[in-house]
């Protein structure tokens, strides 16, 4: 699944090409892509058409489109290939078309969804009083929220009996986060991702939150990570920040800082890059 960084690239570019625009008619191409809109295909096209779009949201991992004139908003799952593209009108549709969005001016653009793992999809959910999407109202404030509390987030981590990287990407805890750029902060931290939360000192939190705030600003401004052809902006267009990561994927170079082998470890059905010599890991206790 897209971390913040990539989910963020999209929602700028839904902000500039789909804000403020009146859906005209909705083409349900896969039911699978809206199988979490408990009314079903029709039903969801229907609740779509004649309303405006809002500006682009995003907490975290999520993004949604509100509609203007509703109490509801369209929450978008991009899951392991999830695009959402705005495409020429009279564009070749892609193979993979799920959704296809129509729009009543003459722009002469339409908004795609795009999923060849059928993983994820597009739903209408109520808002809540803060303007969430009801079904994401328990995911925290990611680290780029100006309203992000760095001392809650502390002292919440340090009460977690947990290890440091499952902490962060609890997304009750922090949001945003996922297993590329939480390896990235770890070794920018010099921290070993199996660290006890619990032992984080306030200037060891502090320290972090930096480096996954920088780690994620420089994402951005790569236009995210691309693995491969499935991420890509709404323009088609894929991240570059590939080329700069420091641990992810890198095992068996050497470390950006000193020079050592990096190693991967599996970890919950992933994996974990790190540097043995920078990352120390934790004793072990008996």
């Amino acid at each position: 699944m897209p971390e913040l960084p990539e989910v963020e690239v999209v929602r700028r570019g839904l902000e500039r090409w789909v804000t403020g625009r009146v859906v005209s008619s909705v083409d349900v191409r896969h039911p699978r892509a809206v199988r979490r809109h408990l009314a079903g295909a029709d039903g969801f096209a229907k609740a779509l058409a004649g309303h405006r779009v809002g500006g682009a949201m995003r907490r975290g991992k999520y993004l949604w489109l509100p509609l203007d004139d509703s109490p509801y908003s369209v929450l978008a799952h991009l899951g392991m290939s999830g695009q959402l593209l705005v495409q020429p009108e009279d564009a070749a549709e892609e193979k993979h078309l799920r959704i296809r969005v129509r729009f009543e001016d003459d722009r002469g653009t339409e908004l795609r969804f795009v999923d060849q793992r059928t993983f994820g999809g597009l739903s209408l959910h109520e808002n809540t009083p803060d303007g969430l999407p009801d079904v994401i109202a328990h995911i925290a404030r990611d680290p780029l929220d100006p309203l992000f509390d760095d001392a809650a987030f502390h002292t919440a981590l340090r009460a977690r009996r947990t290890t440091l990287k499952r902490a962060l990407l609890d997304q009750s805890l922090i949001s945003g986060v996922g297993n590329i750029y939480a390896d990235e902060a770890l070794w920018r931290s010099r921290l070993h991702y199996e660290r006890p939360a619990g032992t984080m000192t306030r200037p060891r939190t502090a320290e972090l939150l930096g480096h996954v705030r920088d780690v994620m600003n420089d994402a951005l401004a790569a236009g995210g990570t691309s693995f491969d052809s499935l991420y890509v902006n709404v323009n088609g267009e894929s991240g570059y920040f590939d080329r700069s990561l420091d641990a992810y994927g890198r095992e068996g170079e050497p470390c950006h800082r000193c020079g050592t082998p990096m190693r991967r470890r599996a970890w919950m059905n992933r994996s974990s890059y790190f540097c043995p010599r920078c990352q120390r890991a934790p004793r072990q206790t008996v």
